[in-house]
Parts: C-alpha cells; structure tokens; sequence
C-alpha cells in the first residue's frame, strides 16, 4: 500500500488553482512575446518597456513545493505594503511613478572592493528561476505568488564577502519626489532590513525580480527585492539600493519603531502572538475563511535547523 507524505507546505491538490491553465498562459505569453503585457491587473502601468521582459517566465524550481491555490495575480499586485508611498493598502498606482531606470545597487562593507552595480548589469550575470511561495504577512494575510528571481547566495557570491561578516544589511530607495511616505517622519527611512549570514546563503532565501511571469511590479518592490518566506513579510525589503556586509546585527525600521513587537528573527510561528493579535490563523487575499498558520510558514523541514543554536532568542516575533 502506498502512502502519500504530505509536506508542511503542500495543501490538498483539489485546492490548488490547475497548473495546465498557468502554464498554458505562460506559454501564450512567452510565444507572442509579450512579457509583462500579458493579463496586467486594469490600470497597472505595463511593462513592455523594461529591457528585460524577454527574461520571463524563467524555468520553474518546485524543490520547494508548488502550494496552492495560487493567488490571483490582481490581488497579490493592487494589495500591497509599502509605506514610502502611504500606509494604505491601494498604493499601487502611486508607486508607478517611482522611477526604476537607471537602478543602481551599491555594494559595501566587508567585501573585497565596494562598487556599484546597475539593475540590468546584475540580472544578467544571475541565474534565473521561478519559484512559487507562500507570503505570511504579521497582520495576518497571506498569499501564495509564483516569483521570479535569483537565489540570495548567488547575490552574496557576486559581492564576494571577506572577513566572516555575520549579516547582510539591505535598505530600500528613498526618493522624495516620487515616495510622498517619505514625508512621514515617524518612520526611521530608508526602510532598512538584514539577515544572519547562513540565513541569507540558504537555499530558501531568494531576490525576486520577477511577478507572474513578467518583470515585478513596482508595488510589489521593483526591479528587486527579498523574498525570505519563513518570516513575516516585513522583513522582505523591496527596492532594494544599496547591500552591506557587516559584523553587527541590523535593527529594521519597525524595529525601531517597536522592539516589543517586531524583533530582527521575525520567524513564523501560530504558536507565538503578536503584542496586540493572534499568530494562530490568517487570512488568504481573496478568502472568506481563514486558514491554520504553519510553523515557518510551512517551510520548517528546511530551515529549522538554522535555529537550533538560537533557542534563547526571541525567534518568531
């Protein structure tokens, strides 16, 4: 008798949106070289123009599972965090005035030369793959997006790291004429995020630059950004300007702004609260019910591990 194991990321096939059906749009789309044309949610800026459409859809990675249902492509770009440009959740057409050419990455700390690097200079020397991943916000939505990308150790490869540096440090742009958030100054910016060391050389954590098979939308953090899925999407800096290489632990912007409430591990757990609400469930962009969290966010089976010399530290807020 055969027995199915049924990994912590997976749910039931009948729930999951028929991968014929996305993958038959992937095709359609890469046939008739449209790119990012294809199926954009109404009223988002296309993005024919950008040099490196013809990149996408990049070959699929399912190492890691392929969850479902699939977000809808509408919801996941036109809900959206990203408070350089307000702290409500419809920033989406705000952010199409952010400028994203010429994008320029720069690189410092203890590496073995800081340089500067643009956006399509990188993408072009990187390996890139899709793989789908769950998104666990700490307000307690989620989603499940196919993202395209780099791995994040080919990045830390790249910059050449020297001296055991212990965390890479990662901030976001911040320009005045095109982010009217920035005008807040409760908020410590540049909206700055890191990860330890052996966090960022995983073989999870990831540089997405891609959404949906097409260049990433500037709402959700174009040309790149990180995409760590076993922590709370804060962490997950958009934009990203500028990489550091250092010795001492970053503190992000929330963590600044509340200690008690958003630490720098930030790892999934429904077993842990926030402060002010329940971990226990959330709720899918697009749901009426919610659904049990997963430890890690369900990707506990690779990156528990990391963690077992870090038990005395708050880990999951």
């Amino acid at each position: 008798m055969l027995i199915k194991r049924t990994r912590g990321w997976e749910l039931p096939e009948r729930a999951a949106t028929p991968e014929g059906l996305y993958l038959e749009r992937r095709a359609i789309v890469k046939a008739m070289g449209l790119g990012a044309m294809a199926l954009a949610a109404p009223g988002l800026a296309l993005a024919q123009d950008d040099p490196t459409a013809g990149k996408y859809p990049a070959p699929r990675n399912a190492k890691f599972g392929t969850p479902g249902p699939m977000t809808p492509e509408k919801l996941a770009t036109t809900y959206n965090n990203f408070y350089e440009f307000d702290s409500d959740k419809s920033i989406w057409r705000a952010a199409q005035k952010m400028p994203i050419r010429p994008w320029t990455i720069k690189v410092g700390g203890k590496v073995e030369k800081p340089f500067e690097i643009g956006f399509d200079d990188l993408l072009a020397k990187m390996p890139l793959e899709e793989r789908v991943y769950r998104h666990r916000c700490v307000e307690t939505w989620s989603m499940i997006v196919p993202w395209s990308g780099f791995p994040l150790k080919s990045l830390v490869e790249f910059c050449k790291p020297t001296g055991n540096p212990q965390y890479i440090v990662m901030k976001t742009l911040a320009d005045t004429k095109s982010m009217p958030g920035l005008g807040d100054v409760i908020y410590p910016w540049p909206y700055t995020e890191g990860l330890a060391m052996d966090e960022a050389t995983h073989e999870l954590a990831f540089i997405a630059t891609g959404l949906y098979g097409k260049p990433i939308p500037k709402q959700n953090g174009a040309p790149l950004r990180l995409v760590a899925p076993w922590k709370y999407g804060f962490k997950n800096v958009k934009s990203i300007v500028s990489i550091e290489f250092a010795d001492k632990r970053p503190v992000g912007l929330w963590e600044k702004l509340q200690a008690s409430e958003y630490g720098f591990w930030a790892n999934v757990n429904p077993q842990v609260p926030h402060p002010r609400w329940s971990q226990a469930t959330e709720k899918p962009l697009g749901g009426d019910q919610r659904i049990p969290t997963q430890l890690y966010n369900g990707y506990a089976e690779f990156v528990a591990g990391l963690y077992e010399s870090r038990k005395s530290e708050k880990l999951f807020m």
